[in-house]
């Protein structure tokens, strides 16, 4: 099955998940899609796959990550519908309380059971760690890559990023899509913050 967002291109997919927190453009983040073999490593390992966000960084870390949920929203889906979509603008931590991840994540539901929205809402694990633990039948799906020349609002919630001259470094981030059981349940827009080993460099 085949969702409206997956129809999209990627600058579109995640200029209609900033929008529910943010007011889209430089602001923010200019976006534009780019080819996996134009990322470089190791953001391009931590992106490129078909995996959870969460696996993905929690191997590259080491430990499980902490979550600070920024913002929460609700809406009512596509075209003025009854969907209960939950949205929620999100950080993951490092042991340390580094940010190592931004995301915007957008979930019906509607697709998983009334304990496992309610350990969702409590915004206290990972969505991708969530489902997992559920065993819900997940397939991450319409992954593409986007660099990103992060904005003053996007910067203010990462900390130190690096620069050239004063102008900040392109990042890379996706945006993906998630069914659960075959069902088009979860957009997501997500964006690696760079070692602070590299940022000091």
């Amino acid at each position: 099955m085949t969702s409206l967002a997956s129809q999209l291109d990627p600058v579109a997919r995640a200029v209609r998940l900033v929008r529910i927190f943010s007011e889209p453009g430089p602001g923010f983040a200019v976006f534009s899609a780019v080819d996996p073999v134009a990322v470089p490593e190791p953001s391009r390992a931590l992106l490129d796959h078909h995996s959870h966000m969460t696996v993905a960084m929690e191997q590259r870390h080491g430990t499980p990550l902490g979550l600070r949920v920024v913002a929460r929203a609700r809406d009512t889906g596509e075209a003025g519908g009854t969907t209960p979509w939950y949205a929620r603008e999100i950080l993951l931590l490092s042991p340390r309380g580094e940010v190592v991840q931004y995301g915007i994540v957008r979930i019906d539901l509607r697709r998983v059971d009334g304990p496992t929205a309610a350990v969702i809402r409590s915004g206290r694990i990972p969505l991708g760690r969530v489902l997992i633990n559920a065993g819900v039948l997940r397939e991450v799906r319409d992954v593409r890559l986007l660099k990103i020349l992060p904005g003053p609002r996007l910067r203010s919630l990462f900390g130190s990023l690096p620069v050239l001259g004063e102008e900040p470094l392109p990042i890379y981030g996706r945006v993906a899509e998630i069914s659960l059981a075959g069902h088009p349940a979860v957009e997501l827009l997500e964006v690696v913050v760079p070692d602070r080993e590299v940022a000091a460099t």
